[in-house]
């Protein structure tokens, strides 16, 4: 790992890199001749990743391709694993003679029970092991607070969480860097390196690639404001704008940016497409000065390979996302020319990690046997099986019992919205709330994670309800006014973020009307079959993170007479242990009408 050094700046880089056309598949190595008549363009493969989230074992999900000749126009391919992922970054990174492993963020954090009940030190020991060089900071790596993060990337066993680290072995600590350009304390200090660069080659041939990480500006809305209090999240671009010149005049050839932010795009789904790119990427390359070869990006979880260019001339920009859980890993390509110190041309794919084929909730996932098939690398998949059978005890300890599985299915016409698996917890966090005067508790859709699936018997484990709130939360029991109440659930309508429905525990319902102006579209409230009284006081219990203010909504930082209660997942073990089987509620507390 080199940092940036002082080297002349050469009299090509003064070209403006906006007039330099994206090259998807130029000419093949060495039969390219540079533009100032030297050798051939020197090679560098660029090995991405994003929103690994401690995956440790295969997800039992799978990545979906095209398949003209399916019903749905689709096929799914079982994906990812820890030990999978290694083979396709060492099958990847054995094409190139020069490559840097990078990452965009989220690869710890919303983990795996085999990762988080270890505070992800498995994650980076993994990561260690597959050779990752750079990651950029997301939101999830602030999930247990900036001292915590620091440990994660220095090492050592001091504890800063209510779990205690070092449970399996000493932890060491990351080998790879972690970046932050947009991160910083009030006094202007940054939490980690903004930058870094890598060189390749000797001689006229050398080369060198700079590397920019940051994390999305949300994300103080994101994570516990405890967290990271004192530090600042600035604008995306404008912390790319400032840091291009530096590298460039560091003697950059090329500059890859990791951002955890991202996109998403329409049509069939295809891990390597672009059809109809949206979301807050666009915003943020639209306003990038000219510089920036490769943007490699997350958060969405959403894959995708995008010649920008195509898409705003002005900014030809290579954009990349390899989805999530490691199910995915892109192949970036660049030639770079060592004379006149530019790229020219660049391309990518996202290779699918291929892993063993799983029995799903809608059917056997069988192999793809024309796609690659990647074999677990040995040494990776023997140091997670220390993890998992650490795990065990904790993941299968039965919790309860439940009537039928509970999922996020859609309803009330919302895509962002709990079901009956937000239900379920919010009656849950309600029931445990009761002696600090709890009268409704809600869950937020986005803190839902994974469906719960009882065993034949209806058991559940811990393993189960764990997959499904992995964030470690409390529970905050406050007072709110009817009127407060309202406005509270008119935050998931308005115009910051996406809209979502929060979950409502039995007795409460409420309706919208999307219509309605913003900050008028919940038009009736109920409790117990009366209409809330907007003088009125109600105890509310949200968790921790929602009461902090959390996906934006930030009335409930008041937290007037509040209580702290529980961690949600004892509520939730609680809930059905105490009625065997818990029947799922499936009733639609949340309605729609008009537009």
């Amino acid at each position: 790992m080199l940092r940036p050094t002082q080297r002349t700046a050469r009299f090509a880089r003064l070209v403006p890199m906006a007039v330099l056309p994206l090259l998807a598949a130029c000419a093949q190595p060495g039969g390219f001749k540079s533009a100032s008549g030297g050798a051939a363009p020197v090679t560098v493969g660029i090995i991405a990743l994003n929103d690994f989230h401690g995956a440790l074992e295969p997800p039992r999900t799978a990545v979906l391709v095209p398949a003209p000749g399916e019903a749905d126009g689709v096929r799914p391919v079982p994906a990812g694993g820890a030990a999978f992922l290694a083979s396709a970054v060492d099958s990847i990174r054995a094409k190139y003679p020069n490559s840097a492993t990078v990452a965009a963020g989220d690869l710890i954090g919303a983990s795996q029970i085999t990762s988080s009940l270890f505070l992800d030190e498995p994650t980076i020991g993994v990561l260690n092991r597959i050779g990752l060089d750079f990651n950029a900071v997301g939101n999830h790596e602030f999930d247990n607070g900036t001292d915590e993060l620091l440990r994660k990337q220095n090492g050592g066993c001091a504890q800063h969480t209510a779990r205690k680290p070092c449970q399996v072995e000493q932890f060491k600590g990351a080998r790879f860097r972690y970046l932050a350009a947009s991160t910083r304390r009030a006094d202007g200090t940054s939490l980690f390196p903004a930058t870094a660069i890598k060189t390749f080659g000797k001689g006229r041939q050398a080369v060198k690639v700079g590397f920019i990480g940051l994390t999305l500006k949300d994300t103080p809305s994101l994570v516990s404001p405890d967290g990271i209090k004192g530090f600042n999240f600035g604008d995306e671009a404008e912390a790319i704008n400032a840091e291009v010149p530096r590298l460039r005049a560091a003697g950059a050839d090329a500059v890859v940016v990791m951002i955890h932010e991202g996109g998403f795009t329409a049509g069939t789904p295809d891990p390597s497409g672009c059809e109809k790119l949206t979301g807050p990427i666009k915003g943020i390359l639209d306003r990038l000065n000219p510089g920036v070869d490769v943007v490699v990006s997350g958060h969405t979880h959403w894959s995708y390979v995008c010649d920008y260019g195509a898409i705003n001339p002005k900014q030809p920009i290579l954009l990349t996302s390899a989805g999530v859980y490691g199910q995915l890993v892109t192949d970036i390509t660049l030639e770079i020319d060592p004379v006149a110190g530019r790229v020219v041309a660049k391309r990518a794919r996202n290779v699918i990690v291929q892993s063993d084929p799983y029995q799903s909730p809608r059917g056997f996932v069988d192999e793809a046997k024309d796609l690659p098939r990647f074999a677990a690398r040995p040494d990776v998949a023997e140091y997670v099986g220390k993890y998992s059978e650490a795990a065990k005890a904790y993941s299968l300890r039965p919790v309860g019992k439940l009537a039928g599985p509970v999922d996020r299915a859609p309803s009330a016409g919302f895509p962002n919205q709990g079901g009956p698996e937000g239900n379920l917890i919010a009656d849950a966090q309600l029931g445990a709330t009761l002696g600090a005067g709890a009268q409704i508790a809600f869950m937020n859709p986005f803190g839902i994670r994974k469906p719960i699936v009882p065993e034949a018997d209806g058991t559940v484990t811990f393993g189960s309800i764990y997959a499904a709130q992995p964030f470690n939360n409390t529970l905050i029991t406050q007072s709110l006014t009817g009127a407060e109440l309202k406005a509270v659930l008119e935050q998931g309508f308005d115009a910051s973020g996406p809209h979502q429905v929060l979950s409502p525990s039995a007795g409460f319902s409420y309706t919208i009307d999307l219509s309605r102006p913003v900050g008028d579209r919940i038009v009736a409230m109920t409790f117990n079959g009366q209409a809330i009284d907007p003088a009125a006081t109600y105890r509310v219990t949200t968790n921790s993170f929602l009461a902090g203010g959390g996906d934006t909504f930030s009335l409930f930082t008041r937290q007037r007479d509040a209580v702290v209660g529980m961690p949600d997942i004892d509520a939730l073990e609680a809930w059905l242990k105490a009625v065997p089987p818990r029947a799922v509620p499936g009733e639609d507390r949340v309605k729609r009408v008009g537009g």
